[in-house]
């Protein structure tokens, strides 16, 4: 059950317009924000008295696996789908005790752990997923080594992907996912780090396999994801239609133009290439994938600031591998280096929203809106640290209404 709240001397901060308004009173009702003003009163709400802390939307990180446990995603399909699910379960409190509210997973989760959070059977972030991801064989979730010819695609398998071919064969496989539920389809239109045999400069699936797949998620009323990396690869998505971009380090002027063509996504990863660069050995990646990650770890501001310059749909993502991704809040710090602060947290918040089609429901502290509620002490938009270290500034997470972590006093 959730109560009736009234936040009082509450400084809100209104993502949409990029400002903290201080001074206000915010009613939290059935779950939801039911108002939001200088005079809002409430007969028999708890009254809960800010004291000019910041009252922010809860954040959304457009790009997590969480099955992902460890970086070496070879191996992930061959473990137990219930040891991987508890894991999972442990990550996903964590991440919701950093204040991520809602998670997007284009690769790994399904609808099985989507109902567990659902169903309020493990605490952790909304999730919106994408079931698993399509490659094409040999493409970025082919984790076959050059000398194995089978492969288990089983839906049990606890890994990231599914590999299909042709256009017969995509579109089974993006139904499949579909079927399950899937709120996106995610594919991979170039090469990545963590696979084995491929380059990230290729490009994968023929443009018909491509075009198939966005038909078929079109279709069913949802969008494309795509991986990929450099400009070719991404421009071939964008023209064929698929919604956002996950990475884009390598993104061009071409590039650019095609996001605002077709109003498209991007989702940068940055800490995860830091990260693998400092780490990764650590936890489960080879040198051939670390060489790779070498190809695009210091392009990828340089694609933040161009694309951000020309006014692309930019959304916040991760993308962090086993124990790395305790980092997870840190992609706020190295986007804050280079764009302003109050476009960073719009990044987590109403423009992630925009692309998970819950604008006005979530990203924003408006009527009407679910109650996925942070308190912090601090201005994010004046210090970005104040969402980093949330051990110090961090005080309460509201999920839909109920608190999840610290108290209401």
């Amino acid at each position: 059950m959730t109560e009736t709240v009234l936040f009082v001397d509450a400084a809100v901060l209104d993502t949409a317009a990029g400002a903290i308004v201080p001074g206000q009173r915010v009613l939290v009702r059935g779950g939801e924000v039911a108002a939001v003003g200088a005079d809002v009163e409430a007969e028999a709400a708890r009254v809960v008295d800010l004291g000019g802390k910041t009252l922010m939307p809860g954040l959304i990180d457009c790009h997590v696996h969480v099955n992902a446990h460890t970086a070496d995603l070879a191996g992930l399909g061959d473990q137990s789908p219930a040891y991987v699910a508890v894991k999972a379960s442990v990550e996903l409190r964590e991440m919701l005790h950093r204040g991520f509210t809602t998670v997007r997973d284009p690769g790994g989760a399904d609808f099985g752990i989507h109902d567990a959070v659902a169903e309020g059977l493990i605490d952790g972030p909304r999730i919106f997923f994408g079931g698993k991801a399509l490659s094409q064989t040999g493409g970025h979730v082919d984790m076959r080594p050059r000398g194995r010819s089978v492969h288990d695609d089983h839906q049990c398998c606890p890994d990231l992907g599914l590999v299909c071919d042709g256009v017969d064969g995509v579109r089974k496989a993006a139904r499949e996912q579909l079927r399950t539920g899937a709120h996106h389809v995610k594919i991979m239109l170039s090469g990545g780090v963590a696979s084995p045999t491929d380059r990230i400069d290729s490009t994968q699936f023929s443009l018909d396999e491509i075009r198939a797949i966005v038909d078929e998620a079109e279709a069913a009323n949802r969008y494309v994801a795509g991986h990929a990396y450099t400009a070719r690869a991404i421009n071939r998505g964008l023209a064929a239609g698929v919604r956002s971009i996950e990475h884009g380090n390598l993104l061009d002027q071409s590039s650019v133009d095609l996001f605002l063509e077709h109003g498209a996504f991007l989702v940068p990863t940055l800490v995860t290439y830091q990260r693998m660069a400092v780490e990764g050995a650590e936890y489960g990646l080879s040198a051939a994938n670390l060489a790779k990650n070498e190809l695009v770890l210091d392009a990828g501001l340089k694609a933040l600031e161009l694309a951000h310059a020309a006014g692309v749909n930019l959304c916040y993502g991760s993308d962090l591998l086993g124990g790395m991704r305790r980092h997870q809040l840190q992609e706020f710090a190295i986007r804050g280096a280079v764009i302003p602060a109050a476009d960073v947290v719009r990044s987590a918040t109403v423009t992630a929203a925009k692309l998970l089609g819950e604008e006005g429901r979530l990203g924003e502290i408006v009527p009407g809106a679910a109650a996925d509620l942070l308190v912090v002490d601090g201005d994010p938009l004046a210090d970005l640290s104040v969402l980093t270290d949330p051990e110090t500034h961090l005080k309460l997470v509201m999920q839909g209404g109920k608190v999840k972590a610290g108290s209401l006093g």
